[in-house]
């Protein structure tokens, strides 16, 4: 007589993975007690199995949701548009779904509503933690989120970031070695076309670019903080090179801005990179298609989400133990750069 197939169980699980019940259920509330190696054996032994643990019964025993929260001050259609965001949330999302875990984003439009959304998602026991970004300096999320106990990391600089465990790059050593760069290209009048200047790593990057062209001696540096679409990133090249002292080199806080100044570049007549060299940052595939491929400080930004995930399961089980920084973005030449008019360098 034939009959529905057999229900697979955690004890299923347990044998094939070669561990204990209890085991493959610290596993699944991503609690301290196994090691990395045992946790993926068990998801690998649940996946070939195709069992999951019951919402309701994981649920009742651990009394929170696997749901991790992210709030972003940041415009809809900007959100689409830039790169950066897109690799980031892929690289959290992969950790995510290793772990059978959720990411609820919503879009805020400024930090009072972000705050209080996470008031909201954290008293409500709608998420297990949440990733912070976009840190101010003097962030006002800082005392009101870590007075809610809240399981968060934060992604910035510690000098920004509070108590909170932080994942961040050293977007100063990167802005210095991207000046530097020009500088011993030949360039004297380097500009910078930043993000807001209220964001904590604009002001980093900010601070780093002026020291370093003060070091080499080049001409006072001018830098444009403004927002990071194409809409700005155009406007605030098209200011840049109507002044007289126009730069012969631009470098930009993201990639969107600086395919969006070669545009204007080639609009008033300039070649780049003879006439104008120009240098972004994240190094997206937007950067590799350009023409000429856009010269940018690379980092694996995927990688840094993916981290920034890790770190935020470290916190919410107890086991984080510091701060972490993920590699300092790198200069990769591309054709976008070159000598500076009238130079052998």
């Amino acid at each position: 007589m034939s009959g529905s197939p057999q229900r697979v169980t955690i004890k299923d699980v347990a044998a094939r993975a070669g561990v204990s019940k209890g085991a493959v259920s610290l596993a699944f509330n991503h609690k301290p007690g196994v090691s990395q190696a045992t946790r993926e054996r068990i998801f690998a032994a649940a996946q070939e199995l195709g069992w999951a643990p019951s919402a309701t019964a994981r649920s009742l025993s651990s009394q929170r949701v696997d749901i991790v929260g992210l709030a972003l001050c940041r415009p809809a259609r900007l959100l689409g548009l830039e790169p950066f965001y897109m690799d980031f949330i892929s690289g959290i999302e992969s950790v995510l779904a290793e772990r059978s875990c959720s990411l609820l984003l919503r879009l805020v439009r400024d930090l009072d509503e972000e705050i209080a959304v996470y008031r909201e998602w954290w008293r409500g026991r709608m998420i297990a933690g949440a990733i912070l970004v976009d840190f101010r300096e003097d962030d006002p999320r800082v005392p009101s989120l870590q007075g809610l106990g809240l399981p968060a990391v934060a992604v910035g600089h510690p000098s920004l970031t509070g108590t909170f465990p932080a994942v961040w790059t050293d977007d100063a050593s990167a802005v210095a070695e991207a000046v530097r760069y020009l500088a011993a290209l030949g360039h004297r009048r380097i500009a910078r076309v930043g993000g807001p200047a209220d964001l904590g790593h604009s002001a980093i990057r900010a601070r780093a670019f002026a020291a370093t062209t003060r070091e080499l001696g080049l001409e006072e540096a001018r830098q444009i903080a403004t927002g990071f679409d194409e809409k700005e990133g155009a406007r605030a090249t098209r200011t840049l090179l109507l002044a007289a002292d126009r730069p012969t080199a631009i470098v930009y806080d993201n990639d969107i801005m600086a395919v969006a100044g070669a545009g204007v570049a080639a609009e008033m007549g300039f070649t780049v990179p003879d006439d104008l060299s120009l240098l972004a940052w994240d190094d997206s595939q937007l950067c590799r298609i350009t023409h000429p491929a856009m010269t940018a400080m690379s980092h694996d930004v995927h990688h840094f989400g993916a981290e920034v995930a890790r770190v935020l399961f470290d916190v919410v089980n107890g086991t984080h133990t510091g701060g972490h920084q993920v590699p300092t973005p790198s200069l990769t030449p591309r054709g976008s750069t070159a000598p500076a008019p009238g130079t052998d360098a």
